[in-house]
């Protein structure tokens, strides 16, 4: 036999086992590419109901910040765009995926929201944000023992950019009114329940609730609506898409800037409002912002 020209009729396995490293790192790479900013899947809140068990939930204070998702390597928005973080901000964060919230304080989102939108940061303005986590990315276990894990990152960290959300309990409805009226005093926005024995999971649901006085929510805009009188030649109302399907039109809570440069097409926005009409449709619904990134 010639063994010769047996060998020749494949290559050696080394030569194999390259060529099936080059394929998967090509196959990576391409993943990475197509996934760098495609928006990460969360968790996200339903608005509390009247029969809830508040005692099977940890309760937090509702942040009016800028949710961030950290994937081990850098901080992104909702929509997959990545934040323009420091490299020190950052420095101690853990190589594993956090959730949280950009925080500038209460009643600075105005302020916070100019320092995170700029392409190039500026070290004295990020010194002071937070990034404050309250979600362990497919972690196994409760989100009471999740909660936990978040405690000891954080305090192994030892920076003052990465903080954990403080959760507590309450024993029934009173004692949450109670904590939702001593937020609201200091000059908080509300309440966040998360179920404390809910495994991980993403998309909307009940294992995670906000309390508020007024409600909010998200609507796409599909529309711009003229102005008349006082307003002719700026934005008259913002016509938008909720999350349902339901369409309707925006005009208060527009403030003239806005009226003269509103959200383009396409734009998420929150609004808020009091409730639902018969025909459900949000009852009172004013602007309140465009969403970042």
């Amino acid at each position: 036999m010639n063994t010769r020209a047996h060998r020749s009729r494949r290559p050696p396995f080394s030569r194999l086992a390259a060529r099936a490293a080059w394929a998967v790192a090509l196959l990576s790479c391409a993943i990475l590419s197509a996934s760098a900013d495609e928006a990460p899947p969360l968790l996200l809140a339903e608005t509390i109901g009247k029969n809830v068990e508040v005692s099977s939930y940890l309760v937090s204070e509702k942040l009016d910040g800028i949710r961030a998702f950290w994937d081990g390597r850098r901080l992104r928005a909702r929509s997959g765009k990545v934040f323009g973080a420091p490299p020190w901000f950052v420095e101690k964060f853990p190589a594993r995926p956090l959730d949280g919230e950009l925080w500038a304080g209460r009643g600075r989102f105005e302020r916070l929201s100019g320092i995170v939108r700029k392409e190039t940061p500026i070290d004295a303005e990020w010194r002071e944000v937070r990034y404050m986590i309250f979600e362990l990315p497919d972690a196994p276990g409760s989100f009471r023992e999740r909660a936990h894990l978040l405690r000891q990152i954080a305090g192994e960290a030892g920076v003052p950019c990465l903080q954990a959300v403080e959760q507590t309990e309450v024993k029934d409805r009173r004692a949450l009114e109670r904590k939702l009226a001593d937020v609201l005093r200091a000059g908080g926005e509300g309440l966040m329940l998360h179920r404390a024995d809910a495994p991980y999971s993403t998309g909307r649901n009940g294992d995670l609730l906000k309390m508020k006085p007024v409600h909010d929510a998200e609507a796409r805009v599909i529309g711009h609506v003229p102005g008349k009188g006082k307003y002719k030649g700026m934005l008259g109302a913002l016509r938008v898409r909720a999350e349902d399907g339901t369409e309707f039109s925006l005009g208060s809570g527009l403030s003239d800037t806005v009226r003269r440069e509103p959200p383009a097409i396409g734009t998420i926005v929150t609004y808020r409002y009091r409730g639902l009409t018969r025909r459900g449709l949000p009852r009172f619904a004013s602007y309140y912002r465009a969403r970042e990134h």
